[in-house]
């Protein structure tokens, strides 16, 4: 079998790609095309049982090993089937476990199968799955399954090709318990009936890391014609009400970026142990319940997740290492989404935030980890690159491109950037290339490569970037530096129109550490410990913590077991290892939270304060 000049130009780029240290799958010589999904949910062993078949593209035709990731995965049959209908079995060989990246599966053939057929099941410890017993779940009576599968946990729960460099279309069948729902980064049917046995199909190439399942008991309610919002019955209502702005959201980035590609754009209001804020899964965001605040003040993580149907859905990293591809031009996305809908000074104030938290990170990050461009991450779990580098610093070069170009230029230029390379996944290089022919070749001393590469290459920010700037956190510096000095009390502070995003620059520029008793009188007059308003309580706690007013420990330890945002209880847990007294109590409160963290959540605590008996 020969592959035509023409395919090999279209399928250079993937060779380009095909070394991703975080993966076993030896892509350029072998891709999955599609997968079919066959699965049983069952919530009492908490495992899923079936079987996945690998529609397979050959793209050297002499291999004959098909070499695919997995982790603590039990594997029961593998077999193959060509063009005459017949399914042989294939000898397969898993390896041993690693504990970054888990075993290699070999699947030796004497031929080059057109598919192959995989009957599996998962450990009950997944680390790309998470089983809620009822009681961890808002309603209390039914138990609840989702999946987190980025960076490299789809492994975990499918046998494939776990690479960003990969995209394959998918289909599945999943079997749940008849009063449950199961929703997946497909084609979910509103209409469709609660019998425990769902269809689905995602008819655009993805990589692993977006393949997406959920299983609980959920209610649907429409926010326009193509988006809605899924969540258990009795958050249901103040989800709709606080996502009530997604459609303009999507018109906006549609008018900016280009038609939206994926059909629906739904979201799916998971319970508060999920360890992320949103996660972009096509046609399914899976959301945060702490961004239910009633205000609508923190909706931009739906916009962020959605700003990911352009960069990071369509145009995706080959490998973590070029993290910043999916994060920085999200979160630039992102705010001007947030400007367009929730007007300049949030957009403003939410990116003054953002970029003291990077500020705060860079503190902390060796210089290697402080590139958009990073090493390849050999040997290193790609979660690690998880840091607000790929997602602020990425944003804040692209936001000097807008100011360097011109806005109205430089949209152009992202327009026909996702245009270009949809469906793709590329490299920080293969960027820089479309960067140099698209936009710098026609405007040579607009900016210069040097000035790029300290963008790209170059760690910490560069010093001729301008930082974000709000004249609202102006007011609150002010009010800030007044009670400092003891020329208003805190209840004199003017607050009444202030948003969350004041609060949070309130608190930031505190000092690290005050007087218990002057953090006694701001808790006085605004109630900070427990604060139902996770992003005041992630700044609140650590201050309290590191002041030792140790009165807001009771609420302190409410909070860490209720949430299992890595973003919003990791810098506590931080400031309480800090101390032997504090350490000892986060090993308490956490020995009582564990059960209701997810996997990736109990590693980045394990790591602050230790595995048990260790």
């Amino acid at each position: 079998m020969r592959i035509a000049l023409s395919l090999l130009l279209l399928l250079s780029p993937l060779f380009a790609h095909a070394n991703d240290p975080s993966s076993y799958a030896e892509p350029d010589k072998v891709r999955i095309a599609d997968l079919g999904l066959d699965l049983r949910v069952d919530f009492d062993k908490k495992e899923l049982a079936g079987r996945a078949d690998l529609r397979l593209s050959w793209l050297d035709p002499a291999h004959r090993v098909l070499v695919l990731d997995t982790r603590a995965l039990r594997i029961e049959k593998v077999l193959g089937k060509s063009g005459d209908g017949v399914w042989r079995r294939l000898k397969f060989e898993l390896a041993a476990n690693d504990p970054i990246f888990g075993s290699k599966l070999s699947i030796a053939m004497r031929r080059p199968y057109e598919v192959v057929r995989i009957r599996y099941r998962t450990s009950p410890q997944a680390s790309g799955l998470q089983w809620l017993d009822p009681a961890m779940t808002a309603g209390g009576k039914h138990p609840f399954l989702f999946s987190q599968s980025q960076a490299i946990h789809a492994r975990s729960w499918v046998p494939l090709q776990d690479t960003p460099s990969v995209r394959f279309t998918y289909s599945a069948h999943v079997r749940t318990p008849a009063s449950l729902i199961a929703l997946m980064s497909a084609d979910n049917d509103p209409a469709a009936a609660r019998d425990g046995d769902y269809v689905f199909r995602m008819p655009q190439a993805i990589p692993s890391y977006l393949l997406a399942l959920a299983v609980g008991d959920l209610r649907f309610a429409p926010l326009s014609e193509r988006a809605g919002v899924w969540a258990e019955p009795s958050m249901l209502a103040a989800a709709a009400s606080e996502f009530v702005d997604t459609e303009t959201m999507i018109q906006t980035a549609e008018s900016l970026y280009g038609p939206y590609r994926w059909g629906r754009y739904d979201l799916l209001v998971l319970p508060p142990s999920f360890p992320f804020g949103g996660m972009e899964n096509p046609r399914l965001t899976f959301a945060t319940p702490t961004v239910i605040v009633g205000d609508r003040s923190l909706v931009s993580l739906v916009a962020h997740e959605l700003a990911h149907s352009w960069s990071g859905n369509l145009v995706t990293n080959a490998s973590w290492k070029d993290m910043w591809l999916n994060e920085g031009f999200t979160s630039y996305v992102e705010n001007r989404l947030v400007e367009a809908v929730f007007g300049v000074e949030q957009a403003q104030m939410e990116n003054v935030i953002s970029q003291y938290g990077l500020q705060q990170d860079l503190a902390t990050l060796a210089k290697g980890d402080q590139l958009l461009a990073l090493a390849p991450l050999a040997g290193r779990d790609p979660d690690e690159a998880l840091t607000d580098v790929p997602y602020v610093k990425g944003a804040w070069f692209l936001s000097f491109l807008e100011q360097r170009f011109g806005r109205e230029r430089f949209d152009g230029f992202l327009r026909g950037y996702f245009d270009h390379f949809a469906f793709q996944s590329i490299s920080s290089d293969d960027f820089r290339a479309y960067l140099n022919t698209h936009l710098l070749a026609a405007a040579p001393d607009v900016a210069s490569a040097a000035e790029i590469d300290a963008w790209l290459t170059q760690p910490g920010i560069p010093k001729f970037a301008s930082a974000a700037h709000s004249a609202r956190f102006a007011a609150v510096d002010s009010a800030v530096a007044r009670w400092l000095k003891r020329r208003i009390a805190a209840n004199e502070i003017d607050t009444a129109k202030w948003s969350t995003q004041e609060w949070v620059h309130f608190i930031e520029k505190l000092p690290k550490k005050l007087p218990a008793k002057r953090l006694l009188e701001l808790d006085d007059a605004f109630g900070f410990t427990g604060s139902a308003n996770g992003e005041i309580a992630q700044r609140w706690y650590p201050l309290a913590e590191r002041s030792g007013y140790f009165e807001a420990r009771p609420a302190m330890a409410s909070f860490l077991k209720r949430i299992g945002r890595r973003k919003l209880i990791m810098p506590t847990y931080e400031a309480l290892a800090a101390s032997k007294d504090g350490k000892a109590f986060a090993q308490r409160v956490f020995a009582t939270a564990r059960a209701g963290y997810h996997p990736i959540t109990v590693g980045s605590v394990e790591a602050v304060l230790g595995k048990p008996g260790k």
